[in-house]
């Protein structure tokens, strides 16, 4: 059995480099929420030379916010957008000798995809004009994976480590309380689940099924290098491989 790990990654925190030897994807901020071309380049480098699968990370034009404000833009605008996020990073990496991978959303942009049908298709509306063969990392079992799914994409199904889940499968948005688990413990047991036994427990306390390709590792917390050493290690001894999707 395997799993892919990924992280966040180009967002101003000062573990990218290490935090690249224990996942398997990045998706790299592409300079609207967070990070810059010289950020992006690093973090290309260093992703090249540990052999780890490279994604773009576009997000709602909203720095001042890190990406997290709602916004509703018309579907012209988000594919631009998107274009625009994805042609700077791949650039970046052709030019370090890489190949992208793969493209998830940020923040709200990815949050406002899974419930929102018409965004959801512009944004892999954008993955399909800039390169087809793109894995697409979506919400697992939303409707982003749908929307991937018709725009002909191959999509992966993310879950996440470290966040709580309602019982229609979605994220507890941050604003309210559940969001985050801030309990290592907690945490590892939830990846577990959601690895090996393809459920997850909501807030609620229902059991809901999960189809989980990718694991979201948030690479901004406190102590997020010392957890993804505890995950990688918690993984090997379940003897679940670490590797990026194919």
């Amino acid at each position: 059995m395997r799993i892919d790990l990924n992280a966040d990654l180009g967002e101003g925190c000062d573990n990218d480099e290490a935090l690249l030897g224990l996942v398997s994807s990045a998706n790299i901020a592409c300079g609207w929420h967070a990070g810059d071309a010289r950020t992006m380049r690093q973090c290309v480098r260093w992703a090249i030379d540990k052999g780890v699968a490279i994604g773009a990370h576009p997000s709602f034009p909203d720095r001042e916010n890190f990406g997290r404000s709602t916004m509703h833009l018309p579907p012209d605008e988000t594919v631009a957008g998107m274009l625009y996020q994805i042609g700077a990073l791949a650039a970046i990496v052709k030019a370090e000798g890489g190949m992208l991978a793969h493209v998830k959303p940020h923040g709200a942009l990815y949050n406002q995809a899974v419930k929102d049908p018409v965004l959801a298709d512009a944004i892999c509306e954008a993955v399909r004009r800039f390169d087809p063969t793109l894995r697409f990392f979506g919400l697992a079992g939303s409707g982003m994976i749908a929307a991937a799914q018709r725009a002909g994409l191959t999509p992966v199904e993310e879950v996440f480590a470290d966040r709580g889940y309602q019982p229609d499968g979605s994220l507890v948005p941050r604003s309210q309380p559940g969001a985050l688990i801030e309990e290592e413990e907690q945490s590892l047991a939830q990846t577990l689940s959601l690895v090996r036994d393809h459920r997850v427990t909501a807030i609620d306390g229902s059991v809901v099924p999960v189809n989980a390709q990718t694991v979201c590792l948030h690479g901004d917390g406190a102590h997020a290098l010392a957890f993804a050493r505890r995950i990688r290690e918690r993984l090997a001894a379940e003897g679940i491989a670490v590797a990026a999707t194919a």
